[in-house]
């Protein structure tokens, strides 16, 4: 891969050590034969962990890699906030807009207080009501199928602004802003403005029948310790493309992390504001909540900048420590693992080998 150098030539000791203990930890987790996941680790410019571990198929028996495909689920959440960002320095919506400019068909009256600003950091009020009576609406609907019921909705969790709640119906809010905004598909507006700038040349939405290069399928374990395919059709909503629809590789998502770092879409400034905390998770623990961004500030860690992603079967996580210079990404074709103990366990790592 030439977009990062290897770290061939530096400290080979310490980089060894912790190739040697990442090594430990995801064999232990991930079999061969079963389905696993694609870990990389970036310090600055030199990719220092590059491995895949199991199998994208299990009919196939294609094993996984860094050009793996999966769906990021919600980590592409950040990439519709982006697209919000780039239209609002463009000048074509503001993100203080109510949600009642854009869609002035919605009936009631709170549309006038819940901001974009409230959709991006999840501080919206707005509850998920979707009817799950239907189960072709649940399997197959897209965005503005599955955010329909908005325009009747008539009561909210909370005021907007005052508590944290995730949600997904809001964000596919942003697949229509993006379409009124720019006066594009959304798709066209996000290869053209987004994907391609970041030489992400195969990245691309989640369509039924569409061809996807590499594609893992994700897989949930049976009653008796098999697995099952379990993405498009088994899994609710898993058509909807703002709030969860990207597939991509840890190759290629590593270029998206080298366009945000460089300022290529959006500013250093517009930046640093997604990546502030605008509503706080748990206080105690130092969770909040940016625009399309989880940050983290725990004690005895630099601050972290991440999303977990779980659609179907897959369960993803994309973390970046920005004064370390620091990525990490693991994902994943199955979701029975505990993502937040693996986390902890290859923070622990890095930091013992002094990388945080």
């Amino acid at each position: 891969m030439a977009l990062l150098s290897s770290c061939n030539n530096r400290g080979v000791d310490k980089y060894d050590a912790l190739s040697n203990s990442f090594d430990s930890l995801f064999n232990s987790l991930y079999k061969d034969g079963q389905p696993g996941a694609a870990v990389l680790l970036v310090e600055g410019d030199s990719i220092i962990y590059d491995k895949g571990f199991g199998i994208a198929d299990l009919n196939t028996k294609v094993p996984i890699d860094g050009n793996t495909f999966f769906n990021i689920a919600s980590v592409s959440k950040q990439f519709s906030a982006v697209a919000l960002m780039i239209l609002s320095e463009e000048g074509k919506l503001n993100l203080d807009d109510p949600v009642k400019k854009w869609f002035p068909d919605f009936k009631a009256d709170f549309y006038s207080r819940i901001t974009l600003k409230h959709l991006l950091s999840h501080s919206s009020g707005i509850p998920d009501a979707r009817d799950r009576s239907d189960r072709d609406f649940v399997l197959y609907s897209k965005d503005e199928e599955s955010y329909s019921y908005l325009k009747t909705l008539d009561k909210l969790n909370f005021e907007p602004g005052t508590s944290y709640e995730y949600m997904n119906p809001t964000f596919q809010l942003m697949y229509s802003i993006v379409e009124k905004a720019s006066g594009e598909n959304f798709e066209k507006f996000m290869k053209e403005r987004i994907f391609d700038p970041a030489a992400m040349n195969t990245t691309l939405y989640f369509e039924d029948g569409r061809s996807i290069p590499g594609m893992a399928h994700g897989y949930i374990l049976d009653s008796t310790g098999g697995f099952l395919e379990y993405d498009y059709g088994e899994e609710s909503f898993f058509a909807t493309k703002a709030d969860g629809g990207i597939y991509t590789s840890t190759h290629e998502f590593l270029k998206w992390e080298k366009a945000l770092r460089n300022n290529i879409l959006i500013s250093e400034s517009m930046k640093n504001d997604a990546h502030s905390p605008h509503n706080v998770i748990d206080p105690l623990k130092g969770e909040y909540y940016g625009y399309g961004w989880f940050i983290s500030k725990r004690e005895g860690y630099p601050d972290k900048i991440y999303h977990t992603g779980d659609n179907g079967g897959f369960q993803i996580y994309a973390a970046r420590y920005p004064s370390k210079n620091i990525l990490l990404l693991i994902f994943a074709n199955r979701n029975d693992k505990d993502r937040e103990q693996t986390a902890e366990k290859c923070d622990s790592i890095l930091k013992s080998y002094n990388f945080l």
